[in-house]
């Protein structure tokens, strides 16, 4: 990968940020949780310290040159391989783009670490935040967000309600649900009536989609789903597979880009065709060539193919 595609990514297809590019600020599964749906395999770092992970200006002068470079993108995402709100200068970061770009900013984030002052400060920038919450329960979130000690149910649920006082843009809450964990009929009315006080103006319904850290957790079926998309209101909605299709484009390395999705998450060849434009045909043509090169290799999950690098601890750079 060359040096301008250090810290962003994509644009990669969302299934809730349409055509998203993608800014990593956090080495790689450094985060506050080591959740067992994560598509990233185990934290190798859990902290709740907040530090200049990545050089900040740097982060900032790439996505400027990014920018320049493509046309079509609804939103710049902080996500990728660690906790987003772990880097102490995620509010300058943000600020510092908005000078320059009209894109709007959104940030995925565990919210674990809103009860602090200076994340719902940072956090405060961007236009859209879209925590996610496992439970409400203190067994629940350490079965299946496992999080640094000082870090509970009640914590998760106190920041989630300050941030939502002092804010004014858009909170999107990802309720992810894992069949015969947090699924149940009892959890779910707790779970209503605690996101009724968080107010969020849309509630995103999810469930495992890609490859999980632990492979013995289920996706909750859709019609059970549907019942529970039911009883939070018509603000929830399920995450519904991405439907979008980007032009193709005269990329001039078609591999190193193909390659450049895959290090930063499992995806399906449908999900490259759409992000890269690369035709189908010749898509599974390179990845097959990846997957010789032992670059590449694939797995299977609820009846999909996904692919990820085989070494994906290796730093961006």
């Amino acid at each position: 990968m060359n040096r301008e595609t250090k810290y962003t990514y994509g644009p990669v297809p969302s299934r809730r940020l349409g055509f998203s590019l993608g800014v990593d600020i956090i080495p790689f599964k450094t985060c506050t949780f080591d959740c067992i749906y994560c598509q990233l395999g185990k934290t190798t770092n859990k902290t709740a310290r907040r530090a200049e992970y990545t050089p900040a200006q740097d982060i900032v002068d790439e996505i400027r040159r990014v920018l320049t470079k493509h046309k079509h993108i609804d939103y710049l995402t902080f996500s990728g391989s660690g906790e987003p709100t772990l880097h102490s200068r995620l509010g300058y970061i943000i600020s510092s783009i908005k000078k320059f770009s009209d894109i709007p900013v959104a940030v995925l984030t565990n919210g674990s670490l809103l009860t602090m002052a200076d994340v719902r400060e940072d956090l405060s920038h961007a236009d859209v935040v879209a925590p996610t919450l496992c439970g409400t329960a203190s067994d629940i979130v350490q079965r299946i967000n496992q999080p640094v000690s000082r870090i509970t149910s009640d914590t998760i649920l106190q920041g989630l309600m300050d941030f939502r006082n002092g804010y004014t843009g858009d909170i999107w809450l990802e309720v992810m649900l894992i069949q015969d964990l947090n699924d149940t009929d009892e959890h779910i009315k707790r779970l209503a009536a605690r996101i009724k006080k968080i107010s969020p103006e849309k509630i995103h319904l999810n469930t495992v989609v890609r490859p999980p850290s632990d492979k013995n957790i289920r996706a909750v079926p859709l019609e059970k789903l549907r019942v529970i998309q039911n009883l939070l209101g018509e603000r929830c909605e399920i995450i519904a597979g991405f439907d979008k299709k980007m032009s193709p484009t005269d990329l001039k390395n078609r591999r190193d880009d193909i390659m450049n999705v895959i290090k930063r998450r499992p995806v399906t060849l449908d999900d490259i065709v759409r992000v890269t434009g690369v035709h189908i045909q010749e898509a599974q043509k390179i990845l097959d060539s990846l997957i010789s090169n032992n670059m590449i290799r694939f797995s299977e999950h609820n009846g999909h193919r996904y692919y990820e690098a085989m070494n994906r601890h290796a730093t961006p750079g």
